[in-house]
């Protein structure tokens, strides 16, 4: 199983982030990772990047990142999500 490191960010970095996270964490076991993931708030993003694999946000994000950023609200609406983690899985595969 791979192992990876996913960023959840939100604009609070509680609740909305906490849901997602599981969400993602629970579904992606099923493609074959085991996500190690870290929430925050969308101000906060620069400074937890270390060892990140890819961040998921519900929010928009301004500026780049060294990683994929899947901006998404499938996990909360349920809409949508089988294809939200094919992508975040296909983005997964490519890192090292």
């Amino acid at each position: 199983m791979k192992r990876v490191k996913i960023l959840v960010v939100c604009g609070t970095g509680i609740a909305t982030s906490t849901v997602v996270a599981k969400n993602v964490e629970e579904k992606l076991v099923k493609k074959g990772f085991k996500a190690e993931t870290r929430q925050c708030k969308a101000t906060e993003v620069k400074n937890n990047l270390d060892g990140i694999d890819l961040i998921i946000t519900t929010t928009n994000l301004s500026g780049n990142y060294d990683v994929p950023v899947i901006r998404t609200l499938a996990f909360l609406t349920g809409m949508g999500e089988n294809e939200a983690i094919e992508e975040i899985a296909k983005k997964l595969e490519k890192t090292e």
